[in-house]
């Protein structure tokens, strides 16, 4: 018996050692064809039972190999600006095959793969699958369920669909109040700048990982920077209709007393005061979801 283990083990250490192997030769052949390459050309093993198969019984150890993999993808193509990831969900689907229980490829892949490009796939519909199958494996985890609600409400604007999904969270054991909160939000509101910004606090508040916190932030700035803008413009209309035109200046806003002080962005910038009334960031590059920016 002791044979047999010692030998499963070496087994299982070699498959894991072929595995990398083989992300590491994929990595530089990708480097010198110095192109994206097609699901078909980098999916080395695109079965999730022929993986179970070869793992010799250790699939958690697989799936902890694919997890890395599909992590190494995510972050090589948003840093490049890709707009295609064809092999994400295919690898997260693997992952979550082999381990039904690996809670983080859900939460964090549904995140990437639901995000626009180039900041992730831009495939909802997958992460609305990705999710739907982790509740099926994992019915007592109530966070999967605020996350399917986050995706139908923030990436397919299904606000019903956002709204059952925290409800239904809402009954599983152990399951935080505000998510019946935020089922009767999405029913009354739909699309409401101030639940966005409470689910994005909301995520990063309830994340360990630094790319997902990273990305909140990113949206919690733009929405923010976006409430600003709007304010601002409107001062700006207040500011012509008691003088007859146009402020050149954030200063003739302040003397005027229609500001308190010259307004900042939430990177500390001064907001830009357009010649037209509009108002703009400094620097549009750190509000990437900043749908006014022009």
């Amino acid at each position: 018996m002791k044979l047999s283990s010692t030998t499963s083990w070496i087994c299982a250490l070699l498959l894991a050692a072929s595995f990398a192997g083989t992300l590491l030769c994929r990595s530089e052949v990708e480097k010198l064809r110095g192109k994206e390459v097609t699901l078909e050309e980098v999916l080395y093993m695109p079965s999730s039972k022929a993986v179970k198969r070869l793992s010799l019984g250790y699939s958690s150890l697989v799936a902890d190999i694919y997890w890395t993999r599909a992590v190494q993808y995510f972050g090589d193509k948003m840093n490049k600006r890709s707009t295609r990831y064809d092999l994400l969900y295919p690898l997260l689907d693997i992952t979550t095959d082999l381990d039904p229980h690996m809670i983080v490829a859900y939460e964090f892949g549904s995140v990437f793969l639901s995000q626009p490009p180039p900041e992730g796939a831009g495939q909802p519909e997958k992460a609305v699958a990705l999710v739907e199958k982790g509740i099926r494996e994992n019915p007592s985890y109530w966070r999967l369920y605020f996350t399917l609600g986050f995706i139908h409400y923030l990436d397919r604007r299904d606000y019903k669909a956002a709204s059952e999904a925290f409800l239904k969270g809402s009954e599983v054991p152990g399951a935080l109040p505000w998510m019946k909160v935020m089922a009767a939000r999405m029913a009354e509101h739909g699309d409401d700048r101030s639940t966005a910004i409470y689910l994005w606090k909301a995520v990063y508040d309830t994340s360990a990982d630094p790319v997902v916190k990273d990305t909140a932030v990113k949206h919690l700035d733009s929405l923010h920077a976006e409430a600003d803008i709007e304010q601002l413009e409107q001062k700006v209309k207040i500011y012509r209709e008691r003088t007859g035109v146009l402020p050149s200046t954030w200063l003739d806003m302040v003397r005027a007393g229609v500001l308190p002080g010259i307004p900042q962005d939430p990177k500390g910038d001064e907001y830009k005061l357009m010649s037209d009334g509009s108002v703009d960031v400094k620097d549009p590059g750190q509000f990437r979801f900043l749908k006014r920016s022009h």
